[in-house]
């Protein structure tokens, strides 16, 4: 465990607290804690989730732009459920960009795990994009995606990273419960 991993965990645990307390701020300070998880995952070789971080960083702006300005009168976008047909599709992408991300890695990197690590990217893709545009489902997918990330981090000797993980999965169910009691999905 080094102090930037330290660093990084604590960010992500304010970042993901304040998503699930629907507080803007969660976007910034997410920004900081996926590029600094950027060069960890660089230091183990887990270049999908080097990737993915460096994803995360647009995706923070894109997050950010989407709570603050997206939705009527510039209030910020609500809380909302996707339908069963979008729910398959998004699944659909996430399944072959894990597979070809997990080719390219598997037969021109050195990474550990690749199709693993390229299928948590893949589907953490999917995840964080719901989570951008609030829908409710992004919540049991973080849950599912962050208990395997925490056998991958263990795996990999990344103790805090694991525990932060852990962290993450009990905040993924409290975000769930949160968003399906917003009074936006009643409407």
């Amino acid at each position: 465990m080094s102090g930037l991993e330290l660093f990084a965990a604590a960010l992500g645990v304010i970042a993901v607290w304040l998503t699930v307390k629907q507080n803007p701020w969660c976007w910034p300070i997410g920004l900081v804690m996926v590029l600094l998880y950027s060069w960890i995952f660089f230091e183990v070789k887990l270049y999908s989730d080097m990737l993915l971080q460096v994803i995360y960083a647009a995706l923070q702006l894109y997050g950010w732009w989407q709570w603050t300005h997206a939705g009527g009168a510039r209030h910020g976008r609500q809380v909302s459920r996707l339908d069963g047909k979008s729910v398959a599709i998004s699944l659909v992408i996430g399944a072959v960009g894990s597979l070809l991300l997990g080719a390219a890695m598997a037969n021109w990197t050195d990474a550990a795990q690749p199709w693993l690590d390229a299928a948590l990217t893949g589907f953490s893709l999917v995840a964080q994009l719901w989570m951008a545009q609030k829908r409710v489902q992004c919540w049991p997918l973080w849950f599912t995606l962050d208990v395997i990330f925490v056998g991958l981090f263990i795996y990999k000797d990344l103790y805090l990273t694991a525990g932060l993980y852990a962290l993450f999965a009990l905040i993924a169910v409290q975000g769930w419960r949160e968003w399906r009691a917003d009074p936006a999905l009643r409407t």
